[in-house]
């Protein structure tokens, strides 16, 4: 919001002092990805900056750390099952976080609050906790150290994140809609295909990325579920910090920011277009 002609004195030191801290901190927090892109290039197996990066030198420069990722089987094999998991993750959360979210939208729904409860304590609970918890109980039921257990644990993990954000975009929806599709003779299945699943998309969507981000982010459970054959990109990275200091993994870690960042710029526009579609200015 820009400063107001009338504003005193104090007004716009205020204005100006307030967008510097704030820039200090954003800074701050971003300093460590601000050193690991450039490190990434690193031409030598070195985790700092040589003489020639800080000259400049173009030979201190390569994507050798790139090139490792897709020809190293261990990463390759590391980066398919993060995608086999997050995307069938991914699908499950979408799927039981929208009906969960449009169940807890209807105001006759029985239990609303605790069921809110219920289902976002895995992003409340110590994901330790959570993680020894699923250990326990998928010992018993044959589930660790296999893909069904590692997709069913990321499901229960990118579920709150999908209920949350379809529950806000729920909280403008017009309920009259829904009466009037009833009163034109369509079932619910087809009200809910045609009426309310197109408003609320935006918001599934925004869900089911956060969902894919948690599934691709997560190493607690992972440590606790999987074997050696199930290993993700986050298990295979703190490996090779523990047993193999190489820079391919600064490399994985940029290409993971450059997808995080994509995916939070394709949030924001989602959530614009749909204020844009509930008839809210986007600020």
């Amino acid at each position: 919001m820009p400063l107001p002609t009338y504003a005193g004195r104090l007004e716009k030191t205020w204005y100006y002092a307030f967008r510097i801290i704030c820039g200090l901190i954003l800074f701050f927090l971003i300093a460590p990805i601000v050193v690991l892109v450039p490190l990434s290039f690193n031409a030598e197996p070195y985790f700092t900056f040589t003489k020639g990066m800080l000259t400049l030198d173009p030979a201190a420069f390569s994507t050798r750390w790139y090139q490792d990722t897709i020809t190293n089987p261990q990463w390759i094999h590391s980066i398919k099952n993060s995608v086999i998991i997050g995307f069938f993750a991914t699908i499950f959360a979408t799927f039981f976080g929208t009906l969960a979210a449009w169940g807890l939208s209807r105001p006759q729904t029985p239990f609303r609050v605790p069921l809110m409860g219920l289902l976002i304590s895995p992003m409340i609970v110590p994901l330790i906790i959570t993680a020894a918890g699923m250990f326990f109980f998928y010992s018993k039921v044959g589930l660790a150290q296999t893909y069904p257990g590692l997709i069913l644990a990321h499901t229960a993990l990118g579920i709150p994140f999908v209920v949350i954000t379809v529950t806000a975009t729920l909280m403008g929806f017009d309920h009259d809609l829904i009466r009037a599709s009833a009163s034109l003779g369509a079932n619910p299945v087809t009200t809910f295909r045609k009426v309310v699943m197109p408003l609320i998309l935006p918001g599934v969507i925004s869900g089911a990325l956060f969902a894919l981000m948690t599934s691709f982010d997560e190493i607690v459970v992972v440590l606790f579920l999987s074997g050696f054959e199930q290993r993700t990109i986050p298990r295979q990275m703190w490996v090779g910090i523990r047993e193999q200091i190489s820079p391919t993994i600064l490399a994985v870690a940029t290409v993971l920011i450059t997808v995080a960042i994509a995916l939070l710029t394709t949030v924001e526009l989602l959530r614009r277009r749909s204020e844009r579609l509930r008839g809210i200015r986007p600020t």
